[in-house]
């Protein structure tokens, strides 16, 4: 189902009614609201040209020219053209819903114009292609009330979103000012409803999914579109029907087919001899099944793939027999592979084919061989490369341990007599009374010798310590709570600790808060000067906006309260019967919950109400000065 026309609510003659354009593009039409008036209908071929008034004119009206009757001795070129006058009522829409029929009518104008143009041989050009669909046009979008309605009817959220802002909107924006602005920042959700609508059902295997009920052993419970499916997919069906449908009751003629041999065929399933038999449709068991369709439309086997004709042309009765699937098979013996193709090529053949090079039949077998060729059975090539002999290869892989070379040519560089003479001179220094020293004390320190990077270590404590025992405790206790935070099922709740009713009241606040920041921000940024009072009527609505998150919280901090209190009454007769005080357990929820849940957008609201104030007084700055 394609989406709706563009419509709107017109007047002509000072007479109120709907101006519409036909679903096939073809006419243009005037629909009074009374009835006793006359329909005014004009062909969009005929129309030569539109006018329209200024944006700035508060009275929107389209003047449409239609190509007008030829007089005497004129030609249907030279005939004057017609103007039909259409004034648009719509409170709201009316700018949109005119610029959405103009829209529709050039697009039909031009595309009448490029069919009209000649080629270079003089002959005209072929039709051009039809406009554009609907959902590629934002405007057209934006004023298609029914398309909306049907978005938010399938859309719950959506729809109390939209419901809430009508209400909480402010007096000075009025209703369809929300609603332009409303769907301007969903135009993609309305796009994709308009495709989802847009979408039909494709032809399938309809004898393999239909199952007939008798009702009261009667009626056949069978669609129209069912029969309709089985007409075309099997011509043979409608032949039985044609010729036995007068003679024999239509319930009584889909009962017997549905309980046939006949229906078993078609199915693609093997007839055995306990299948009931019918004299009325046992005789068409051995007819084509494309019994009414066009000689040039009967199935050609690629003789690529025709066994049972390769087999009469070069028989290779030799040797062992071919494989199982290489044989040539009778129908009868699996009937479903030849139902199955047989039906797959009907339903393909409305589809645009991928393979339009092979349009020609006769190099149509030279082009799928070609394409069928096992490529990978042929012999590899031998790879012809240039064998490079390099002596010293280590020069190539310097770049990665370049420090090391350096440190490398550093020493080679260094004096080894000077190198041990600095040695000695430090050794003479540092062990003045030992003329001989181990060698392990020069190479591995003392015990006393220990770096910053130990003593910084912390100390380990033996184990059964008191402070290893304390540490162990404080551990098992930490993960305790970990587990029991993660078990409980209030931490875990989506609603945070709220009542369902108070979280469902906080997630339309918030949408609705989010919906008025948007349209704030669109009016501010645009840097439209007209739309002052609009965005002093936004920053109304946000102030309000925080008045609602504020209530949202005063009400969850109540029920939250609520829950105490009955926590205290229970703790109170605890303590009255037995003696023993309990203590009371935590309750989430409350403002607390509120206020986390919305910092970010009230950080937002803020945000936008110091930006309009910073700009207003910048303004006022300005006109004073």
């Amino acid at each position: 189902m394609a989406p709706t026309s563009p419509s709107a609510s017109a007047s002509y003659k000072k007479k109120d009614g709907t101006l519409a354009i036909s679903s096939d593009l073809q006419s243009i039409t005037w629909t009074p609201k009374n009835g006793s008036d006359s329909l005014l209908s004009l062909q969009t071929a005929s129309v030569t040209n539109l006018q329209q008034t200024p944006v700035n004119n508060p009275k929107v009206m389209l003047k449409i020219f239609v190509q007008g009757p030829p007089g005497q001795g004129q030609s249907q070129e030279s005939a004057a053209p017609v103007p039909y006058v259409f004034t648009f009522t719509s409170p709201s829409n009316a700018r949109t819903e005119a610029d959405a029929i103009k829209e529709a009518l050039n697009t039909i104008i031009q595309n009448t114009k490029l069919a009209q143009m000649p080629t270079r041989d003089g002959t005209p050009t072929a039709p051009a292609a039809a406009a554009k669909p609907p959902w590629y046009d934002d405007n057209r979008l934006k004023a298609d009330m029914a398309l909306q309605q049907s978005l938010l009817n399938s859309n719950e959220g959506l729809k109390r979103v939209f419901a809430e802002s009508l209400r909480t909107k402010p007096a000075s924006v009025t209703h369809g000012q929300l609603v332009s602005q409303f769907w301007s920042s969903r135009i993609h959700l309305l796009r994709a409803h308009a495709i989802e609508k847009s979408q039909e059902q494709g032809a399938y295997n309809v004898l393999s999914t239909v199952k007939p009920r008798v009702e009261d052993k009667r009626r056949l419970n069978l669609s129209k579109e069912q029969i309709q499916l089985i007409f075309s997919q099997h011509p043979l069906v409608k032949k039985v029907y044609d010729e036995n449908v007068p003679k024999v009751a239509e319930e009584i003629f889909w009962s017997q087919f549905f309980q046939s041999r006949l229906f078993k065929k078609l199915r693609g399933e093997r007839i055995t001899d306990a299948d009931p038999t019918d004299s009325l449709l046992d005789k068409y068991l051995k007819y084509d099944e494309n019994t009414g369709q066009p000689a040039n439309e009967f199935e050609r086997v690629p003789h690529l793939i025709n066994l049972e004709g390769n087999e009469e042309n070069v028989s290779q009765r030799q040797g062992n027999r071919p494989s199982f699937d290489m044989r040539p098979t009778p129908v009868d013996k699996v009937p479903i592979i030849r139902t199955l193709n047989s039906l797959s090529e009907k339903i393909m053949r409305n589809v645009a084919p991928a393979d339009q090079h092979l349009a020609n039949a006769e190099n149509a077998d030279r082009e799928v061989y070609n394409e069928l060729q096992l490529r990978d059975l042929r012999e590899q090539e031998e790879q012809k490369r240039i064998m490079l002999n390099i002596r010293d290869q280590s020069r190539f892989f310097s770049e990665g341990n370049a420090g090391e070379i350096k440190k490398e040519q550093v020493v080679a560089k260094q004096d080894p007599t000077a190198s041990l003479n600095m040695l000695r001179s430090d050794f003479s220094r540092t062990y003045i009374d030992t003329p001989q020293v181990k060698l392990s004390r020069l190479v591995e320190p003392e015990d006393g010798d220990s770096s910053d990077e130990e003593q910084s270590k912390p100390k380990k404590e033996p184990v059964g310590s008191k402070a290893s025992l304390a540490s162990a405790k404080s551990q098992i206790f930490g993960i305790i709570g970990q587990r029991k935070a993660q078990a409980d099922p209030e931490s875990s709740s989506s609603t945070c600790g709220l009542s369902q009713t108070i979280f469902d009241r906080l997630a339309l606040t918030h949408a609705t808060t989010t919906e008025f920041l948007t349209q704030f921000w669109n009016a501010f940024l645009s840097g439209n000067p007209d739309r002052a009072s609009e965005i002093a009527s936004m920053v109304e609505s946000l102030n309000r906006a925080m008045d609602r998150i504020n209530e949202v919280a005063k009400a969850a901090e109540a029920e939250r309260q609520v829950e105490l209190d009955k926590l205290k009454k229970h703790a109170r007769e605890v303590m009255a019967s037995t003696g023993r005080r309990i203590r009371l357990a935590e309750v989430d929820g409350g403002e607390k919950v509120v206020k986390q849940l919305m910092g970010p957008t009230i950080n937002a609201l803020s945000k936008a109400t110091a930006e309009y104030q910073k700009a207003l007084a910048q303004q006022t700055a300005e006109g004073q000065s």
